[in-house]
């Protein structure tokens, strides 16, 4: 019971490093959307947010970028034995990439009922047709994931 309250705690500290990254996104004028990729140990291999707007690239999202970054840190393209914390629910491209990288562990912070592939509208990672499935926990910092997404996109919508 206390590994389960360490893990719980572990995963809110790099939630909030994952959100930290999410409002410096907002604040270049991208969606703020953070993620953060640690090892086995808990050190972390890749901290990203979405930089779409500054590389003028549709690819460019936080987990993509974390995933390119903890390949090049490890040197090799399987992440297995690594954890993704992300703070609103990866799109079906990042999905995709989270499956194809071997990721075992996935945690998101806030739902993304729009897009989200894996548990709200689709579930990619743990399709049983895929040739690897991902382990999500959801809900770590939640409240603060969803309104970070929501406020930016409503004050974008008023302009």
């Amino acid at each position: 019971m206390e590994e389960d309250h360490q893990q719980v705690s572990d995963d809110s500290r790099l939630m909030e490093l994952a959100l930290e990254c999410a409002i410096q996104a907002g604040e270049r004028g991208e969606i703020p959307i953070g993620a953060v990729i640690t090892d086995l140990t808990g050190t972390v291999l890749a901290a990203t947010a979405n930089e779409r707007e500054a590389r003028h690239d549709p690819t460019a999202h936080a987990e993509i970028l974390a995933l390119r970054q903890a390949g090049e840190r490890i040197g090799d393209w399987r992440l297995e034995g690594c954890t993704m914390f992300v703070t609103l629910e990866p799109c079906p491209m990042c999905a995709g990439a989270i499956v194809m990288s071997r990721l075992p562990r996935l945690v998101i912070g806030a739902w993304n009922d729009e897009y989200g592939a894996a548990g709200s509208r689709w579930d990619l990672v743990r399709d049983r047709r895929m040739n690897h499935q991902v382990e999500v926990i959801q809900g770590i910092k939640e409240i603060e994931c969803g309104s970070l997404v929501r406020k930016f996109l409503s004050e974008r919508r008023i302009r």
